[in-house]
C-alpha cells in the first residue's frame, strides 16, 4: 500500500499537469482572440487563475520533497519540482507574447472600423448632397408648375373679361337694333296709316 506522502505526492502531480494544460488551452485561446477588448480581459482572469492554482501545486510538491527521508527520492522530486517551474515560466512568457498578439490585432480591428465609419460618413454626406440636389430640382420643378399655372389662370381672367365685354357689347348691340328696329316700324306704320288717311 503506498503510503500517504506518495499519494499526495502523485495527486500534486497531475493536478500540475491538468492546470499547465488548462493554461495552455487559455493562451491558445487568447492568440486566437478577436476582441472585443472585454473578452480578452476576462479569458486573461481566467489564466490568472490557473497560475495560481498551478504555483500552489507546485509549492506543495515542493514542500513534500524537503520532507523525504531519502535523498535520492528527495532529490528527484526537486528536479520534477524545478521543470514545473521552468514550464511555468514558459508559459508565462507565452502569456505575455499571446496577450501582445491580441492587443494588435484588437487595435487594427479597432482602426479599420474607423476607416470603414469615415467611408460611411462620406457615404452618407454624399447622399445628403444628392438629396439635396434632389429637393431643390423638385422645388423648382414645383416653382415652374406653379408659374405656369399663375400664367394660365391669368390667361383665363383676361379670356373671361375679353368674354364679358363681348357679351355686354352684344346686348348692347341687340338692344339698340332693337330699339332701332322698333322705331322703324313705328315710322312705317305711322306712314302708312296717313296714307291710309289720306286716300
Amino acid at each position: 500500500m503506498a503510503a500517504p506522502q506518495d499519494v499526495h505526492v502523485r495527486i500534486c502531480n497531475q493536478e500540475i499537469v491538468k492546470f499547465d494544460l488548462e493554461v495552455k488551452a487559455l493562451i491558445q485561446d487568447i492568440r486566437d482572440c478577436s476582441g472585443p477588448l472585454s473578452a480578452l480581459t476576462e479569458l486573461n482572469t481566467k489564466v490568472k487563475e490557473k497560475f495560481q492554482h498551478l504555483r500552489r501545486r507546485i509549492q506543495e510538491l515542493e514542500q513534500s520533497a524537503k520532507e523525504q527521508d531519502k535523498e535520492s527520492e528527495k532529490q528527484v522530486l526537486l528536479q520534477e519540482v524545478e521543470n514545473h517551474k521552468k514550464q511555468l515560466l514558459s508559459n508565462q512568457t507565452s502569456w505575455r507574447k499571446a496577450n501582445l498578439t491580441c492587443k494588435i490585432a484588437i487595435d487594427n480591428l479597432e482602426k479599420a472600423e474607423l476607416l470603414q465609419g469615415g467611408d460611411l460618413l462620406r457615404q452618407r454626406k454624399t447622399t445628403k448632397e444628392s438629396l439635396a440636389q434632389t429637393s431643390s430640382g423638385i422645388t423648382e420643378s414645383l416653382m415652374g408648375i406653379s408659374r405656369m399655372m399663375s400664367q394660365q389662370v391669368q390667361q383665363s381672367e383676361e379670356a373671361m373679361q375679353t368674354l364679358g365685354d363681348f357679351l355686354i357689347y352684344n346686348n348692347l348691340y341687340r338692344l339698340h337694333h332693337h330699339r332701332h328696329c322698333h322705331h322703324h316700324r313705328k315710322c312705317l306704320l305711322s306712314v302708312e296709316f296717313r296714307c291710309v288717311l289720306d286716300t
